[in-house]
């Protein structure tokens, strides 16, 4: 399970490392592959090759002649890249993607349970700010189901 907060930059080239913290979650069955698309927010969502093939086996129950369905399925995928973990650690993040996500210099990476999310950490802050309830009252709400 991927979990906790780091603060790294981009190259020149649009790469990032994976934190090490992170690394160690992405299982075997990866081959150190990774697949990026947009978030549901303004972030790049990262997923392990592995969990990747999970999801999209949730994609395969949806009805594409359902246009919500259709169109999800269409917006996600047309952003998904794939790459591969270089000896560095890195993955080289695609040009929309960035744009997307507003990130230019600094990557604000958190793990969130089956994957990781890349942000820029001025919209995570206003992200964060958006909630009217406190985090306690959030988690009183989602973990009394």
């Amino acid at each position: 399970m991927f979990k906790g907060q780091f603060t790294y930059s981009l190259d020149s080239k649009g790469r990032v490392s994976i934190p090490s913290k992170l690394r160690k979650f992405i299982s075997s069955e990866a081959n150190d592959t990774i697949v990026m698309t947009t978030g549901t927010v303004k972030c790049i969502d990262i997923y392990p090759l592995d969990e990747w093939q999970k999801f999209e086996a949730r994609l395969d129950t949806l009805n594409t002649f359902l246009p919500k369905d259709s169109r999800f399925i269409r917006i996600l995928l047309q952003n998904a890249s794939e790459d591969t973990l270089d000896s560095q650690s890195r993955i080289l993040i695609p040009q929309n993607l960035l744009e997307y996500a507003k990130i230019e210099k600094e990557v604000l990476i958190l793990g969130v349970h089956k994957k990781i999310e890349f942000w820029n950490p001025k919209i995570y802050a206003e992200y964060l700010e958006e909630f009217p309830e406190t985090y306690e009252q959030i988690a009183a709400q989602v973990m009394a189901k």
